[in-house]
């Protein structure tokens, strides 16, 4: 082998070198010579849920940045996020960990958040929010279906019995094999009772089939709705004599809201408890006839002095009579 041709070998080997090295670096460096100017935001969560230093970042589906560093901060976990600086996020954006499939690995999502939303700075907080991830909903499921089979397993006892106990469908066929006689008897009935009202026996069957019963039962029930109406005229009348009262025409209303008229009547009344007590204590003429006995028994005299005169005007000429009467008076 000549020295040109160990020389050209050499050349080769140390291209091809150099060719690994360049494709090692783009792939680490993600096509990245020099490392880009970067936006830094803090996403804080309660739990990162496996999110990891490299995972993506997101706005609206397209790769903005990566995950810078994850870190615990108090009672939270935080990640750091490096941002494109071209990409601006709005300050009501809101920043979601999400996961990419069901064995692929978690990555932040942001949403747009609004269009005249000013951007976050370099180093602000962006807004975050919780979402269920898969192990949460396994477990969720993992209790649904608990519960789903214990439902299932109580069906199921109360199918076939527990205890020696027969289920549902032995209680029923039981129930239905000792009352069969009664069931019988039952539908008996009914056809029987079914029978005389197409035949139009009984009140219900002429009901159903006598259409002259029919057209009284309608005539019924328009005089009811006559007398429901008349009824109601009625009370609208009484309505109208009460408004007539409430402000005070007519005689009753008068009376009920006249304050002259109630004054007459409580002196009428007054006038009358006057003249009873009067004649109660025996006052006046009339008191002294309904009290006195002495006016009864001088009248009672006189009645029979008159008795005696006309029994002598009888016996005697009419001058003797005049005589007679005035001795017999005076």
């Amino acid at each position: 082998m000549n020295t040109a041709q160990q020389t050209a070998r050499v050349g080769l080997f140390f291209l091809l070198g150099v060719a690994l090295v360049w494709v090692t670096f783009e792939t680490l460096s993600d096509g990245k010579i020099f490392e880009e100017r970067s936006h830094s935001l803090i996403a804080g969560f309660d739990d990162l849920r496996q999110l990891k230093t490299g995972d993506e970042v997101r706005l609206a589906g397209v790769k903005v940045g990566s995950v810078k560093l994850t870190r615990l901060a108090g009672r939270r976990a935080e990640a750091v996020l490096q941002v494109d600086p071209k990409v601006p996020i709005a300050n009501d954006a809101v920043a979601t960990i999400v996961m990419a499939g069901l064995i692929g690995g978690n990555y932040i999502s942001i949403s747009m958040g609004s269009s005249g939303a000013p951007p976050l700075a370099d180093g602000a907080e962006i807004r975050t929010q919780d979402s269920p991830d898969l192990n949460s909903l396994i477990a969720q499921l993992g209790g649904l279906g608990k519960q789903l089979q214990d439902s299932l397993g109580s069906f199921s006892k109360s199918f076939s019995g527990e205890g020696g106990a027969g289920g549902i469908f032995q209680k029923l066929d039981k129930l239905i094999t000792e009352n069969s006689q009664k069931l019988n008897d039952t539908m008996t009935n009914l056809q029987d009772i079914t029978g005389k009202i197409n035949r139009g026996e009984g009140t219900l069957g002429k009901l159903v089939n006598d259409p002259k019963l029919h057209d009284e039962l309608l005539a019924t029930v328009e005089q009811i709705k006559a007398a429901a109406e008349e009824a109601k005229q009625f009370a609208s009348n009484a309505e109208g004599i009460m408004d007539q009262i409430k402000s005070g025409k007519g005689t009753i209303g008068t009376l009920v809201y006249d304050q002259q008229s109630a004054d007459d009547i409580r002196a009428s009344i007054a006038n009358i408890r006057s003249v009873s007590d009067k004649l109660a204590k025996g006052q006046g003429t009339l008191g002294k006839l309904i009290n006195d006995d002495s006016l009864y028994n001088s009248a009672e005299v006189t009645i029979k002095k008159v008795d005696r005169t006309i029994d002598g005007l009888n016996d005697s000429g009419p001058i003797t009579a005049v005589g007679i009467a005035v001795n017999a008076l005076f």
